[in-house]
C-alpha cells in the first residue's frame, strides 16, 4: 500500500475557488497576480512554464498562448511550433538536469486529471535514482524541488527562445 507525503499548498490549490482567476494558464499568460508566475519563456504563440506541483525537478508545461481546449483546434503552424518548442526544451532539460529519460503527454478531457481544459503538454524528466528509501520502505514519494528556483535556473537557458 502506498502512502503519500501531502503537500498542503496543493490541497489549498485544489480546494481554492478558481473562478476569480478563471483558466490558470490564461491568467499566467495575462500576468494575473493571483497566479504564481513560473513562466520560463514565451514566443511563437506558446508559453513554457515550470509546473507549480512538479512530479520531478524540471517538470515543465508547454501551452498555446491562446485558449485552446482541443488538440485538433491547433493550427498546423501551432502544432509544428509546439513540436519545435518541445524539441528545444528537451535539449535544455537534458543539459540542465541530465535525466535518464522523459515522460511527455497531455491530460485531455473533463476527467483526465487536468486542472484546466486549456491544453498543455507536460514534460517530466525521469531519473535513474527516483526509487529511494521512502519509495521502497514507506511507499512514499518525496520531490525535493522548489519550482521558483527551477524557473530561475531555466529562464537563463531559455533566453534565446
Amino acid at each position: 500500500m502506498w502512502r503519500y507525503l501531502f503537500n498542503s499548498d496543493k490541497l489549498k490549490y485544489v480546494k481554492k475557488d478558481k473562478t476569480n482567476a478563471g483558466c490558470f494558464l490564461c491568467a499566467l499568460r495575462d500576468e494575473n497576480p493571483e497566479v504564481v508566475n513560473l513562466e520560463i519563456a514565451r514566443g511563437h504563440g506558446f508559453i513554457v512554464s515550470v509546473n507549480l506541483y512538479p512530479f520531478n525537478p524540471g517538470h515543465i508545461l508547454i501551452f498555446p498562448s491562446r485558449h485552446v481546449e482541443k488538440l485538433r483546434d491547433l493550427t498546423d503552424q501551432e502544432a509544428l511550433a509546439m513540436h519545435r518548442i518541445l524539441s528545444s526544451s528537451l535539449e535544455i532539460l537534458n543539459e540542465e538536469f541530465a535525466p535518464c529519460g522523459f515522460n511527455i503527454g497531455f491530460n485531455l478531457g473533463q476527467n483526465s486529471g487536468a486542472s484546466t481544459q486549456h491544453i498543455h503538454m507536460h514534460v517530466v524528466p525521469r531519473f535513474g535514482n527516483e526509487v529511494g528509501y521512502l519509495d521502497v520502505l514507506a511507499g512514499t514519494r518525496a520531490v525535493v524541488s522548489d519550482p521558483v528556483e527551477t524557473r530561475d535556473r531555466l529562464r537563463r537557458k531559455f533566453e534565446n527562445f
